[in-house]
């Protein structure tokens, strides 16, 4: 679970993102402004974040505050699963990142593959929707729903991209260091769960 800091951030930045949207009175946008200064003040104080660059991260965000979406593509190839290591950080994850507008889920995925890893799929299963906070140790400064999506192999060859400097197929059983802010063992362990039994239901939070 993450801390309470970062719950009582991201429910400032909220009331702060609602208020500059909703509201016409001059008084109050300033107060939803010291809000979202002080949203970022805490994200910056618990972690390596520098505040100007926080501020105007949150600044960016208009409208309502919604969940991110985060798609993460499960390729096998028989009994091994593709990985891509990070370049910024060096670990392994799934191929993915986050939705794009325009994009269904099932094109995010097949489309992140072939960025990332030069391989062409097609989406097959919803396997599950997650939310991250209950599943990842490493706080995030975004509320996130992770969809993890079955999609079969159809073609394309590896190659590198300007976000992961490696590709690869592993086994459950040599499963490389995991960039667990992306994935974690526990699902990676779920996805082959679903190799080995494909009428699982989608799980969900």
């Amino acid at each position: 679970m993450n801390p309470k800091w970062l719950q009582w951030a991201r429910q400032i930045q909220s009331i702060a993102q609602a208020g500059a949207t909703y509201s016409k009175d001059p008084y109050d946008l300033e107060r939803f402004a010291q809000l979202r200064v002080l949203a970022a003040e805490m994200f910056s104080s618990f972690s390596d974040a520098d505040q100007g660059a926080m501020e105007a991260i949150l600044a960016a965000e208009t409208g309502y505050l919604t969940p991110k979406v985060d798609v993460r593509a499960v390729v096998f190839r028989q009994d091994k699963l593709l990985f891509v290591r990070e370049t910024q950080d060096g670990r392994w994850s799934l191929p993915g990142g986050w939705a794009d507008v325009g994009d269904t889920p099932g094109e995010g995925a097949a489309r992140e593959v072939l960025e990332e890893t030069g391989y062409v799929v097609r989406p097959t299963k919803l396997l599950a929707v997650l939310d991250k906070s209950r599943h990842h140790a490493v706080p995030s400064m975004w509320y996130t729903y992770k969809l993890f999506i079955r999609c079969e192999l159809v073609g394309g060859s590896p190659h590198t991209s300007t976000e992961t400097d490696a590709v690869a197929f592993y086994g459950r059983d040599e499963i490389p260091p995991l960039s667990e802010d992306r994935v974690t063992p526990q699902q990676v362990a779920r996805m082959f769960a679903h190799l080995d039994n494909p009428d699982l239901p989608t799980e969900f939070d």
